[in-house]
């Protein structure tokens, strides 16, 4: 555990000296993998599923605001869909608006928690949001939370009915759009893990902040456990098409996240925890002081080897103050030669 701590502490320096560099390439890799899921997903104008187009987009959204990141990837999707279906885009330019206005517009900065939510359901691993965001969040993340599950689900339903859409006559046209519109906002299993992902923050938020010890671990497991009941009870109710294999999978690498972001975010001993009671004039105070654990990292010591000729200069210094004592000794005791003249 203390070597753990040791290399903490050194991540944290690291951090701190070129924090600057690693927030951007987070940015970039974050930036490479969403434009990358859409367009490997939706890829209907070969234009801009381009590899060029991919790289070039995640280095320009590299350099500027997440706000950025997130619009662009609300564009690319409607220019695949445009590419496809003009009335699926106009629809999906609809919803994405409104997300724009009744959140994103007030707090721009929470903005990559939508790519952050919808990139993990695309990796199938939806139930480490509600632990990384009950954690690391309040319960206002929910919002980002669900804007993102349902911009996945509306790309998802697009890829499944790439060719029933594309193929539609001018009649079939107002069909699918009704049929995209139900699927987009009556979606029964995009409402079913809403539903779980919010009960999942709700839990795992109000659990961290409760005075027990392992308060962290306690979140993660019961909010991981909490999704999956709900999800599983859902999808047996509903006779839906989740995958139990997947749904443990994603519950598991949940617990598995937050025992990391304990680590890193969360670490105190336990084992030195106090209870103190203190007063004034109106209240008593109880408070439960946990302390935080820290290690210095070793410091290096440095051992200088002098050369010979010093060792020998040492040497005859130290046999001239033995032969300095012993005549002291000798005059003392009485027993000193006497010096020829």
């Amino acid at each position: 555990m203390s070597t753990l701590l040791v290399w903490k502490k050194k991540l944290q320096k690291f951090y701190a000296s070129y924090s600057v560099y690693i927030l951007k390439g987070i940015q970039f890799v974050l930036g490479i993998l969403i434009f990358g899921l859409i367009n490997y997903n939706i890829g209907f104008m070969k234009m801009a599923s381009s590899v060029v187009c991919t790289i070039g987009l995640a280095v320009i959204c590299t350099f500027l605001p997440m706000l950025v990141m997130t619009m662009a990837a609300a564009v690319l999707i409607l220019v695949h869909f445009y590419a496809l279906s003009l009335p699926i885009a106009i629809v999906s330019a609809v919803i994405f608006l409104l997300m724009y206005i009744f959140y994103f517009r007030f707090t721009p900065k929470k903005s990559w928690l939508v790519l952050v939510a919808a990139l993990a359901f695309g990796l199938k691993i939806p139930f480490v949001i509600p632990v990384a965001f009950g954690l690391m969040g309040t319960p206002v993340w929910i919002v980002p939370a669900a804007c993102g599950i349902i911009s996945y689900y509306m790309v998802d339903f697009v890829k499944g009915s790439a060719t029933a859409l594309k193929s539609a006559d001018a009649d079939g046209i107002a069909a699918n759009l009704m049929s995209f519109t139900k699927q987009a906002l009556g979606n029964r299993e995009m409402w079913l893990m809403i539903m779980a992902v919010a009960i999942g923050i709700l839990v795992v938020n109000v659990v961290r902040s409760r005075a027990v010890s392992n308060a962290w671990k306690i979140a993660a497991v019961s909010g991981s456990v909490v999704c999956l009941v709900v999800a599983a009870a859902g999808n047996m109710i509903l006779e839906g098409r989740l995958s139990y294999v997947s749904m443990v999978v994603s519950a598991v690498l949940g617990i598995v996240l937050g025992l990391v972001l304990e680590f890193l975010f969360f670490s105190v001993d336990y084992s030195g925890t106090e209870n103190i009671q203190f007063e004034d004039d109106e209240y008593y105070y109880y408070v439960k002081a946990v302390p935080k654990v820290g290690v210095s990292a070793p410091e290096k010591r440095v051992k200088h080897i002098t050369k010979d000729t010093g060792n020998r200069t040492g040497n005859k210094s130290g046999n001239t103050e033995d032969i300095l004592l012993t005549r002291s000794l000798s005059k003392e005791l009485g027993i000193e030669k006497e010096r020829p003249e």
